[in-house]
């Protein structure tokens, strides 16, 4: 066995341990510190498999933004843990079966891929000896780029949609209209008051009291 199939089962086993203790962790922030850990184990598989950019792209978008917002969303939202719970045996058969269905489907698209040999370094050369991340930026920026311009207006809309839901008017909120802070005033936001100057009378100061002293009997 080669060092690069140890390091990917290594890397594997680790990341089916931490997915694992994600379902399973009660706290919700030890549950997105496996997160953490699961795409960081991830990215090293991506990276044994030549895969650069997808591997660098899940650490800095997903482990470097994502989750760190998220984990920060967590810890702040002090979320109550035995009330997402209640009922979880109930519906745990089901999400049992489409989780096993999900397993099977993706296994069987991708055991023909697993049973090709194929050299990258030929693959490269049959592409002008470019690297994969130039192969990837040369197709989503000229077959793929409608597609990728589309999602990035999805994602603009849902943004800005997570924006507006989040900033509704709500008891509990701080709302404010971003049309009243445009046209605010600078006599609105402060008034200054007059006030007569006015001295106050130290009080006199008082000495303590000495201890009455008590006559010694012979």
């Amino acid at each position: 066995m080669s060092v690069t199939t140890g390091l990917f089962y290594v890397f594997s086993a680790v990341l089916l341990f931490a997915a694992f203790r994600v379902i399973t962790a009660r706290n919700p922030v030890h549950a997105a510190l496996f997160l953490v850990l699961t795409f960081f184990q991830a990215a090293m598989v991506w990276m044994l498999l030549k895969a650069e950019f997808l591997s660098i792209t899940l650490v800095l978008v997903y482990v470097g933004a994502v989750m760190v917002l998220f984990l920060f969303v967590v810890m702040m939202m002090d979320v109550n843990v035995e009330n997402l719970r209640v009922g979880f045996w109930n519906h745990f058969p089901l999400a049992a079966a489409v989780g096993v269905v999900i397993a099977l489907e993706m296994a069987a698209v991708l055991m023909g891929g697993f049973r090709v040999v194929e050299d990258p370094n030929a693959a490269m050369a049959d592409a002008g000896g470019l690297s994969n991340t130039q192969q990837l930026g040369k197709l989503i920026y000229t077959e793929y780029l409608y597609p990728l311009e589309i999602a990035a207006a999805i994602l603009l809309v849902a943004m800005i949609a997570a924006i507006a839901l989040t900033l509704r008017a709500r008891k509990d909120s701080k709302y404010v209209s971003p049309g009243d802070q445009v046209r605010v005033k600078a006599a609105d936001r402060m008034t200054v008051l007059k006030m007569s100057a006015s001295q106050v009378a130290p009080e006199p100061a008082t000495l303590p009291e000495e201890p009455a002293q008590t006559e010694k009997k012979a």
